[in-house]
């Protein structure tokens, strides 16, 4: 048997804001939005590519909970980006909030940053040059 990893799930607190971010910000498509209304929840798929072949993000809206404590469990999302320094420039200019500047990661070559998410979740960006 083939294993995959096929999404990642974070709750979120108002559904389309954290669309406008991810899609909006982060450039990722919207792929799929499914209203539970027994259930009262939103699901909504976001990524870069068809859930087919690409990892994806579920952000689940829970209608009668506003927020939540992120807790101290969950690291981050980590995505690849070609210059994290024009990225960034790019991301701060449209608003969003970068919490740790473009630079080499400690103990390290890597050059990483760090943004959020609407919510507060921490999404890490990667330097990864074309080849």
């Amino acid at each position: 048997m083939s294993w995959q990893m096929l999404h990642t799930m974070i709750r979120v607190g108002d559904l389309d804001k954290s669309i406008a971010f991810y899609t909006g910000l982060l450039g990722m498509t919207l792929l799929r939005r499914t209203d539970y209304p027994d259930g009262r929840f939103t699901l909504a798929f976001v990524g870069y590519g068809d859930e087919k072949s690409n990892t994806v993000l579920e952000l689940t809206h829970n209608w009668d909970t506003p927020s939540y404590d992120l807790g101290n469990g969950f690291g981050h999302v980590a995505l690849g980006v070609p210059d994290i320094y024009a990225t960034c420039e790019q991301l701060a200019q449209a608003g969003a909030k970068i919490t740790r500047p473009p630079g080499p990661m400690k103990h390290g070559s890597t050059v990483i940053a760090f943004i959020e998410d609407p919510d507060g979740y921490k999404i890490e960006l990667i330097e990864r040059k074309p080849a």
